[in-house]
């Protein structure tokens, strides 16, 4: 196994980021208590055997469809195919968006089943579009699922519900991954800073957020600054940054996981209100080498439970049964890009300790939980593969 390397020091390190800058710390050692914990000493072994269920054309999200254990994926250029991994056959889903705004970053994003898709058959598609003037901005939309018959899969009445504002001329850090509340009846949504830093901290505005919404797209009542008015009334926690996975823990905690500039990726335990410091503080540097405080500078902020320095530049993680491999029952499983690997991390309270790094050889995008405790995960980019990994 290897050491999780979480730079805690000095500018005489340096690490490649999510985009191959260059980064390390200069600010200093942080305090003892907000030291990333090392656990790992060098890659394992994956514990699983593969199977490849075909390849894809820049894939982004994977879900398993209730009920039948299908796997819908979507495609970067405006795309989304269905794997019945039972029988291996692999079909098209018409009626997605027309307008997807394909580049950089920006593109096809999630999909995610309705808490009531078993009786509703209601699915969520999130995608990067622009406007007349060709600044672009991130939505959600709601629509029907017809998929009985793979061959005629299709997404009916498809309809806008939610979108990031302002707009940017941007193909950056749109963020867009969509989960639902244990009880069902809220959609929360990651907003990215559309690579501008500062709304982050500007309630005026849904970037750099997470937003509570009703499952029709509207600000659900509670939310911590619903006095504030649109699109304050939205907010659930602000100060991210690129926040590339949300996820509900086994216990219904939510959390996040995002990209930090040069360095600082972390996973944060979200709390209604709170705000996680972003362009303010992160344990990584901005891309021209110019430093940025770190958290422990600015106790006010809420710190990751963890972080890493050099990055792994995550895809999107899950929060694991234990049906498979019960030893793993409530960590996180990372899809990772730039460290081409699947992650493991262990969560308590507000600390975090990764504590295995199995190599897949290939970027990794997105990881998802089989009904059986199997894990599918996905490789980025053109002709990224989708496996199937078992014991």
């Amino acid at each position: 196994m290897r050491i999780a390397t979480f730079v805690l020091s000095l500018a005489l390190l340096s690490a490649a980021s999510c985009s191959h800058a260059r980064s390390g710390d200069s600010v200093g050692k942080a305090p003892a208590d907000q030291q990333a914990d090392k656990a790992v000493e060098k890659p394992a072994p994956p514990p699983f055997k593969e199977t490849s269920l075909g390849s894809f054309s820049e894939p982004w999200a994977i879900k398993v469809e209730p009920g039948t254990g299908r796997i819908f994926v979507t495609e970067k250029a405006g795309t989304m195919k269905v794997v019945d991994p039972a029988s291996g056959q692999t079909a098209g889903v018409s009626g997605l968006p027309a307008d997807v705004s394909y580049g950089g970053q920006g593109g096809f994003a999630d999909v995610a089943f309705a808490p009531d898709y078993a009786k509703s058959h209601v699915i969520y598609l999130s995608w990067a579009t622009k406007d007349a003037g060709n600044k672009r901005y991130g939505v959600v939309g709601r629509g029907s699922l017809s998929c009985a018959l793979m061959a005629s899969c299709a997404v009916q009445g498809l309809k806008v519900i939610w979108r990031q504002t302002p707009a940017y001329d941007t193909f950056g850090q749109f963020a867009l991954r969509i989960t639902f509340s244990p009880d069902g009846k809220h959609m929360f949504v990651s907003s990215g800073d559309l690579v501008k830093a500062d709304p982050a901290q500007d309630l005026s505005t849904n970037l750099g957020k997470i937003v509570r919404l009703n499952l029709d797209g509207t600000a659900a009542a509670g939310n911590p600054f619903a006095t504030k008015g649109s699109p304050s009334d939205q907010v659930w926690t602000y100060g991210h940054r690129n926040p590339l996975g949300l996820k509900f823990d086994l216990d219904g905690q939510l959390w996040d996981i995002e990209h930090g500039p040069a360095g600082g990726d972390e996973i944060n335990r979200l709390e209604a209100g709170d705000n996680y410091g972003w362009p303010v503080v992160s344990n990584g540097d901005n891309y021209n080498g110019t430093p940025i405080e770190r958290h422990w500078t600015h106790p006010k902020f809420h710190a990751p439970a963890i972080w890493w320095n050099p990055v792994i530049a995550p895809g999107d993680f899950i929060f694991y049964s234990g049906k498979l491999w019960p030893e793993w029952k409530g960590q996180v499983i990372i899809a990772g890009l730039k460290t081409q690997a699947i992650i493991r991390v262990a969560l308590a309270g507000d600390h975090g300790t990764e504590v295995a790094r199995y190599v897949m050889g290939k970027r990794m995008r997105d990881v998802a939980e089989a009904p059986d405790g199997s894990l599918y995960a996905i490789e980025d980019g053109n002709g990224g593969r989708l496996l199937h990994l078992t014991k």
